[in-house]
């Protein structure tokens, strides 16, 4: 018994730490050369079409750093920024944003309720799934399982992402293909309403 207790603590541990093992502190220096396109603290962008990093979740955070860093995920934009980044470096970056308060945006108001119905309750004609199972229904997203906060991201930059995936530009990353699947049945107008909806989602 003492030895499956100990097991279940080490393992509860061993997840803690893969979950929130970066420095914040060490992460704000590396971020100071992110502000010229994500703003102050990842929380304000210069253009719609880039993401807040804010809030989004110290795993996915890494993924995606790793990601791009790796050429897994190509963003032109990023090209070359993480190469001289350890793991290390880029797991205190990720802590550091995931540190920072998400701003919310307003959705518009024409757009709010076909965004709330596929968000939380999908499309069941087409076979979308509800965003809330995985992203919950306040859009905070799923740390452990690597699923991003969303409410109060960019609407601009969630419509480019959901068509990036729908259109399998964006495949790569551990959660891709759910994504891919789930944005291949999503129409414009849907993928416009959700994306407005949930910048104003808090």
């Amino acid at each position: 018994m003492k030895k499956l207790i100990a097991g279940v603590v080490l393992g509860v541990g061993l997840t803690a730490m893969a979950h929130g093992a970066g420095d914040p502190e060490a992460g704000e220096k590396s971020a100071a050369g992110c502000v010229a396109c994500h703003g102050a603290g990842g929380a304000k962008p210069m253009m719609g079409a880039y993401p807040k990093l804010s809030g989004l979740g110290e795993k996915y955070l890494y993924q995606q750093l790793v990601a791009i860093k790796e050429g897994d995920r190509q963003i032109a934009e990023m090209t070359g920024l993480l190469d001289d980044m350890s793991n290390d470096d880029l797991q205190d970056l990720a802590a550091y944003f995931d540190d920072q308060d998400m701003t919310v945006q307003q959705a518009d108001p024409d757009l709010v309720d076909e965004g709330q119905a596929i968000f939380r309750g999908g499309n069941l004609a087409s076979g979308v799934p509800a965003c809330s199972g995985c992203h919950s229904p306040q859009g905070d997203g799923n740390a452990p399982a690597g699923y991003p906060r969303l409410g109060g991201q960019n609407a601009e930059y969630l419509e480019k992402q959901l068509k990036a995936y729908r259109d399998g530009e964006r495949d790569g990353g551990q959660n891709a293909f759910i994504m891919m699947d789930v944005a291949a049945k999503l129409s414009d107008s849907e993928i416009e309403a959700v994306a407005s909806y949930i910048s104003g989602l808090n």
